[in-house]
Parts: C-alpha cells; structure tokens; sequence
C-alpha cells in the first residue's frame, strides 16, 4: 500500500509520470482514477495500434530509467494486466504501481557503492512462468545505469519470449509480411530480451524505440 500511494503521488500524471491519477485514500485502500481496459485487451488489436502500444511502452521504459529528476523507477512486476490504455487518447498508463523500485542515483553517485558506475545488465530470465523478472533489488539500488526497464517490457510483453495467459508471441506478434521479412524488429526484440553481446540491450533498446516510432509515424 505504501509503495502503491507513494509512486501515485510522488510521481503524479499531472507531471507527466505514466501512472493512473491518484484521488486519495482510506485505511489501507488507495483510490485512482480509472484509465481504460488492460493492455491486454490490445493483444489482437491491428498491427499499427500494436506498434503504437508497443512504442509507449519502450518510451515508458526510458522515462523511468532516465529523467531530469535523477530518480530511477523500475518496475518489478511487468504483465499485461499491469497496464491500462485510455479510450479517448490511447495513452499508455500503469494501472498497478505496487512493485515499483526506486532509486536515488544522485545518492549512488554521492555514496559511491562498490561498482557503482559499472553499467549493470539484467540476467535473461527463461522460466516456465508468466511474467518472469530476475533482479536484484539490492544491485538496482547501488548502479547508476541499468537496464532493468527495457530487459521488462521486451521480455515479458514484447518479445517472442513474452507468454500470458496461454499466448505467446508478445505483443508483437504476427507482424506483417514485409517487417517479418526484413528481420530487423525480430533481431532487435531478442536483443533487447536476451542480448547476446556486451550491452546490447542498451544499444537495441534505444535502436527498438527508434524504429517503433518510425512504423507508428510517431517520430517527435
């Protein structure tokens, strides 16, 4: 419950945190406003709504890793019911912010922990479960550069390694011929879920955003 009112309220949508607003409380229950459906409902959407969705998500991912703020916030519960779209704008919202870890990287880089300026990568986590995450809570708090956010939303909703509710394929699923073909989004999508080279999902995260913008037209 603390953590849940904690993220709504010192990261408001009002500033443009990607969580549902927060209207109060009462005992132990913690009142939001409603967003829309789960992105779950989005899984066999058009493809074109999916490459949107799917390019929300990896910006999700960036603006909790890296802000102006200095905070970083991961997220350590990542599964299609965790995230909601609004009806009227088609904004990616996150609905359950109960499992967000925050970090203080001016005061990683104020303590300076052991290895505290070593780029840290997340541990491709291939389990027979839904919504599998390998971290370290202790590690997220002690490294100024992570890349827990974009190892989430491409392992558990994105890739082809994402498996909910019997499906699998991620959100991506069943793109078209001519991107099936073309290879570049499969390529992009392992790399960032289970990177075969030295900080690779750094470089393929950035690499995925980029092009998600350019297949939804969303290049700002």
């Amino acid at each position: 419950f603390k953590k849940k009112s904690f993220c709504v309220q010192s990261f408001p949508s009002d500033e443009g945190w990607p969580f549902a607003k927060y209207l109060g409380a009462c005992g132990r229950m913690v009142a939001v406003n409603y967003v829309g459906e789960e992105l779950w409902s989005y899984f066999n959407a058009p493809w074109e709504k999916r490459v949107d969705l799917a390019w929300q998500l990896m910006e999700i991912a960036e603006q909790l890793t890296n802000n102006d703020f200095e905070f970083a916030l991961y997220l350590l519960d990542v599964s299609f019911d965790n995230f909601a779209v609004g009806p009227r704008d088609g904004k990616v919202i996150i609905v359950d912010a109960e499992n967000v870890l925050v970090a203080d990287k001016r005061l990683i880089r104020q303590n300076k922990p052991e290895n505290w300026d070593v780029w840290y990568e997340s541990k491709f986590d291939d389990c027979d479960k839904e919504a599998c995450l390998s971290f370290s809570k202790e590690i997220l708090c002690a490294r100024v550069t992570v890349d827990h956010n974009y190892y989430a939303i491409c392992q558990n909703l994105l890739s082809r390694h994402a498996t909910w509710r019997g499906t699998s394929g991620g959100l991506l699923h069943d793109p078209p011929a001519e991107i099936a073909k073309d290879g570049r989004l499969e390529a992009l999508l392992d790399e960032c879920a289970n990177p075969k080279k030295r900080y690779g999902r750094f470089q393929a995260a950035k690499e995925l955003r980029e092009y998600l913008a350019q297949l939804s037209n969303n290049v700002r």
